[in-house]
């Protein structure tokens, strides 16, 4: 590839991914190259209704977009690291990680409540085996529910009841004349929602939920973490997914390559979510068992946090470790044998026999469609 020659982005078409890989344009766009960006339909795309960690197949949404660059119709792919297999084909290299967003999860409700300060049986709403396990260990009395969608999707849903509700009610005070309970018409109040809030008016949710856990980077992208009542949950008891809130850029092209990493990648990023991978790699288990990995460079080391439980949350094996920076990816298959040792290896153990015989006994197109992923990705950065 020449100096001057186009750039050709494979990119999901959902609103998030097609604002990430805008991003990445963004930062490769110069005057003397053009880059492009082409919608790629992805496997976890096409099954929208079919829970991530069920869709059966590596990279459900990250494949489809790797063979386009690898048969050399587009040149490189965006994707949420999150969602990327830490198996990669020999041809294909990640080429560029951008400086990583807020890598954490926040719990999202109608008016801001805390997690240890939702009802007791409350239902939050999640696609995720990791926060699903996280969230039974904090609070058991839980109701985890399954959500799928994009990210204002699922705001949407959680949003719809309350404010439908809310639209009754000042509905009910106008046709008995009281609108001057609430000091503004119904008409009125609608006009001062925001657009969220007013595509939630128009939305009709078969399961009404009083929370759900997201990725604040998929939030913050989304244009939406203002407009929505959020709060943080700790790393230290919600490990994020490993590569949360980053952006890989992969390539086959040894020169394309070249040019996005000059471009794009964040050193301290490349490290961090190196370490994270090989873990994730080296643990194994990915999507069939819940795995959190963070991990973050301080000086001369990566201080690193795993988080394997089953899948009720009633068994947790955790463990934090200074790495050294100077030999990170070793260092972190170490720590990953060690977590294996201690237990690690048995919960993933008892998390694939499990998923086997759901397989056997329910959806056999999804046991016939070949190994699960090697990541939880939740389809939200």
């Amino acid at each position: 590839m020449n100096s001057d020659a186009d750039i050709r982005l494979a990119t999901r078409g959902s609103d998030l991914a097609l604002r990430q890989a805008n991003t990445i344009k963004s930062n490769l766009d110069s005057r003397r190259r053009e880059v492009t960006l082409t919608e790629v339909e992805t496997t976890g795309d096409q099954l929208r209704e079919e829970l991530i960690h069920q869709l059966g197949k590596t990279g459900a949404f990250v494949r489809s977009l790797d063979e386009k660059v690898l048969s050399g119709e587009l040149d490189a792919a965006v994707h949420s690291m999150k969602d990327m297999p830490t198996e990669m084909p020999e041809d294909l290299v990640v080429a560029g990680v951008p400086e990583r967003a807020p890598s954490g999860d926040v719990l999202v409700t109608p008016d801001g409540t805390k997690l240890d300060l939702l009802a007791p049986e409350a239902v939050v709403g999640t696609s995720s085996l990791r926060r699903t396990a996280q969230l039974l260990a904090t609070r058991p009395d839980l109701e985890v529910v399954p959500l799928r969608g994009n990210v204002d999707t699922r705001l949407e849903k959680l949003l719809a009841p309350s404010l439908q509700a809310e639209h009754d009610r000042r509905l009910e005070a106008e046709s008995k004349g009281n609108e001057s309970e609430y000091g503004q018409s119904p008409d009125d109040w609608f006009e001062s929602l925001s657009q969220l809030e007013r595509s939630a008016m128009e939305r009709r949710v078969d399961q009404e939920m009083d929370a759900i856990v997201l990725a604040e980077a998929g939030i913050r992208r989304s244009g939406l973490y203002d407009t929505v009542e959020s709060v943080r949950l700790p790393k230290s008891s919600f490990v994020p997914s490993p590569g949360q809130g980053a952006i890989a850029v992969t390539a086959s092209d040894p020169e394309i390559a070249e040019t996005i990493q000059e471009a794009l990648d964040h050193p301290v990023t490349r490290v961090e979510t190196t370490v994270e991978r090989t873990v994730l790699a080296e643990v194994g288990g990915g999507c069939i068992a819940p795995i959190g990995v963070s991990a973050m460079l301080q000086g001369e080391y990566v201080q690193t946090r795993a988080q394997i439980l089953s899948h009720d949350g009633t068994e947790v094996i955790e463990a934090t470790r200074d790495l050294p920076v100077s030999n990170h990816a070793d260092a972190a298959a170490d720590f990953a044998a060690d977590l294996r040792e201690r237990g690690a290896a048995d919960l993933i153990d008892e998390a694939r026999e499990a998923a086997e015989a759901e397989a056997d006994a329910g959806d056999d197109s999804v046991a016939d469609a070949g190994g699960p992923e090697t990541v939880m990705g939740d389809d939200d950065a």
